[in-house]
């Protein structure tokens, strides 16, 4: 699955089951009393050090595959677990009551799983592990295991956010504020769902039904839908987001529509799970043998485009057709491009080392928002110390720098924060410079 702090995105959230013949949940929480008896003993002592060994040997080292598997995920380390917990204490004060909830979770799920097995006879079984995360994802699957960052998954609007970025607390108000828990078992069933698919998808298509599927079946086994804003933002706005989506169909690229928060051109988050949503209930609507249709969906390869866009046709979910070559030349040609940096150019040996700001030129007025990462040669080569913002015109940007003499820097602009005001990603950007 895709990542970003993106905000976060609502997949990373569902819940799954292990069941042999007769549909039968195993939930794993070992991992939760874990981490609190590491959390309890960290307040014996003050020392950094003394804290890394005791998480690492009360929790890491006692973890079980989903823990391992989270880890490996996520990326997740015992410094990020230490740096989490040191920084925000009242939000951890406020969450630990809340992650033993799921200790009472195994009963709600067995009618569920028996319908779902109707619908579905094929279900295989899967494992989940609820664990602590380090605040960076509510969820993810590894093959037949689902991961559950408890630490999110089981918030509400009762969690003490106070400590955290700005940033975060807003997209954490948003989620905190559906309450997921309480529709732990719709978020359940959409996770067990992508424990049956094959693969994720490639482009903003394959992978927004990827997500589709897994919210209507989920809707087939429970009849309900989640409780986000992308899903009612897009049944009241279907038909304009239905225009701009059929745009940016082939891309690979869609961090506008999926796994972000409200920064994106909609102000609302993840409306690519609602179009994925919306086709498949479009075809599954117009046939026949509707077992059929829901074999079909689950099975779908998502990672191969042409059959994913075969199966596009096949939903008249856009009438009049479309033309891929087409489309994806119309979109390209409406991106902002860097016309050029300065005071020195891209590619420059000889750049003046006492230099302390570099301007980047847009060919066209930009949102207020920006995103730039690591270059080629990686964090040492990083020189950017600050943003100073955009022009009064939106097509420059500048950037405070330190540059030390003989020394080669590199960073990338990205399409994933830098956007046209029309809604369009910039067009990813290199900047590679040495300093005499």
């Amino acid at each position: 699955m895709k990542t970003v702090l993106r905000f976060i995105s609502l997949h990373f959230l569902f819940i799954s089951i292990a069941f042999a013949q007769t549909p039968k949940q195993t939930i794993v929480t070992t991992d939760i009393d874990n981490f609190w008896t590491a959390f309890d003993q960290l307040k014996t002592t003050t020392d950094s050090l003394k804290q890394l060994d005791i998480l690492q040997q009360l929790y890491v080292d006692k973890g079980t595959p989903g823990l391992k598997a989270f880890m490996e995920a996520k990326g997740y380390t015992t410094a990020a677990w230490l740096k989490c917990i040191r920084s925000y204490p009242k939000y951890w004060a406020s969450i630990r009551p809340k992650t033993y909830q799921v200790k009472t979770l195994s009963k709600q799920f067995d009618p569920y799983l028996k319908k779902f097995k109707q619908l579905y006879p094929e279900l295989r079984p899967a494992n989940i592990y609820f664990c602590i995360g380090a605040m960076r994802s509510g969820g993810t699957t590894q093959g037949d295991k689902v991961l559950i960052g408890a630490e999110l998954a089981t918030g509400n609007l009762e969690v003490d956010l106070s400590e955290l970025p700005t940033n975060t607390k807003t997209w954490l108000t948003t989620y905190f504020g559906s309450d997921p828990f309480k529709n732990i078992v719709l978020l359940n069933m959409h996770e067990y769902v992508h424990t049956q698919e094959k693969r994720s998808g490639n482009t903003l298509l394959g992978q927004s039904i990827f997500e589709g599927t897994a919210d209507f079946v989920a809707e087939l086994i429970t009849g309900k839908v989640p409780a986000m804003p992308y899903m009612t933002y897009g049944k009241a706005h279907e038909a304009e987001l239905k225009e701009k989506f059929k745009a940016q169909l082939f891309l690979t690229d869609y961090s506008d529509w999926l796994y972000n928060g409200t920064s994106n051109s909609f102000g609302v988050g993840d409306l690519g799970y609602y179009m994925g949503y919306a086709i498949c209930k479009t075809y599954y609507d117009q046939v026949k043998d509707k077992k059929a249709a829901i074999k079909e969906l689950i099975e779908l390869d998502y990672g191969n485009d042409e059959v994913v866009e075969a199966f596009l046709k096949k939903t008249n979910y856009f009438k009049e057709g479309f033309n891929k070559e087409e489309m994806i030349k119309a979109y390209e040609s409406k991106r902002p491009v860097i016309t050029s940096i300065g005071p020195f150019a891209n590619g420059d040996t000889n750049v003046d080392p006492e230099l302390k700001e570099v301007q980047l030129h847009f060919s066209k007025p930009m949102k207020n928002r920006y995103s730039i990462s690591l270059g080629i040669w990686g964090e040492k080569s990083y020189p950017l110390d600050k943003v100073v913002g955009f022009s009064e015109d939106k097509k420059t940007f500048t950037l405070k720098m330190e540059l030390k003499p003989g020394q080669s820097y590199s960073f990338l602009v990205t399409g994933r924060g830098f956007a046209s005001e029309d809604g369009y990603p910039l067009v990813e950007f290199p900047v590679n410079f040495k300093t005499k």
